[in-house]
């Protein structure tokens, strides 16, 4: 992760939950006082994001002092202590909402990409994520499923070429699309196309898609495609894919599953902050 755009926006976070200051906490404790804090999992699941919660608290006081008692990505039961803070109060306090937003966020998605990568860890597939991630937060909403053992798709636009049924209606066919792309980028830019149905497929192939994503496609349809294919692309299965059917596409033999499910559906993982003391 840049380290320079994750300052800014553990930044801005701050600014928008602190405002002009933390009344309640300023009136209670001076900025002398210090606090004693742990870092607890209410309940079972993968921890990501330690060091985001430590920049966050440092970010209004570098004095804080973190002791972890885990590494980052354990799976953890409910109960365990995470992690002992000592400081200055109302910089704990003033940090503590945004801190645990990020992450009982990021522990939520590193513990679904877990569970879903445990129902097809036999399989020689690669879960992967997708754009769908939460504006703003997508550095950190990727680096939690990287956490969670699953693959990052392409972290944006810029990154990689994705020709979807929008570009392929605007451009008039796939081979179209493909040939506008090649002319406009450099050999190092990897190009994949998506395809609806085998007519498609077949276009893609011919056109010498690097990737081809069969979307929406039932399990028996990707398998036919793929025995046109055969092995002359990547290719990756999307669209309405969810743990309860993931294990039937991934017998299909496809090379990647991605799936919005654990970036776009993410339960945060209850993670609390209780405060031993005002001394």
């Amino acid at each position: 992760m840049n380290p320079i755009a994750i300052n800014r926006l553990l930044e801005l976070a701050l600014l928008e939950d602190i405002g002009h200051g933390d009344i309640t906490t300023e009136a209670i404790f001076s900025h002398v006082d210090l606090l004693e804090g742990y870092l607890i999992a209410k309940q079972e699941g993968r921890i990501a994001g330690l060091d985001i919660a430590k920049q966050t608290f440092q970010l209004l006081d570098q004095g804080i002092h973190f002791t972890f008692y885990i590494e980052e990505g354990a799976d953890v039961e409910k109960g365990t202590i995470i992690a002992e803070l000592k400081g200055k109060a109302r910089a704990i306090l003033s940090g503590e909402r945004v801190a645990l937003n990020l992450l009982q966020r990021m522990s939520g998605i590193a513990t679904e990409t877990r569970d879903i990568c445990k129902i097809v860890e036999d399989l020689p597939v690669k879960i992967a994520d997708t754009r769908k991630t939460l504006p703003g937060l997508r550095m950190l909403d990727k680096y939690a499923v990287f956490i969670g053992g699953g693959s990052n798709h392409r972290f944006g636009l810029s990154d990689a070429v994705m020709i979807k049924d929008n570009h392929i209606s605007g451009a008039g066919s796939i081979s179209k699309a493909v040939e506008l792309v090649r002319q406009y980028v450099g050999h190092m830019v990897k190009i994949e196309v998506e395809a609806e149905n085998l007519e498609q497929v077949k276009e893609a192939v011919e056109s010498r898609a690097d990737v081809i994503l069969l979307d929406n496609m039932l399990p028996s349809e990707i398998k036919e495609s793929l025995k046109w294919i055969n092995g002359r692309a990547i290719t990756e299965a999307s669209g309405g894919i969810n743990p309860k059917n993931i294990r039937e596409y991934a017998l299909t033999g496809v090379d990647i599953i991605s799936l919005g499910w654990i970036t776009h559906t993410v339960r945060a993982l209850d993670i609390s902050l209780e405060v031993k003391n005002k001394g």
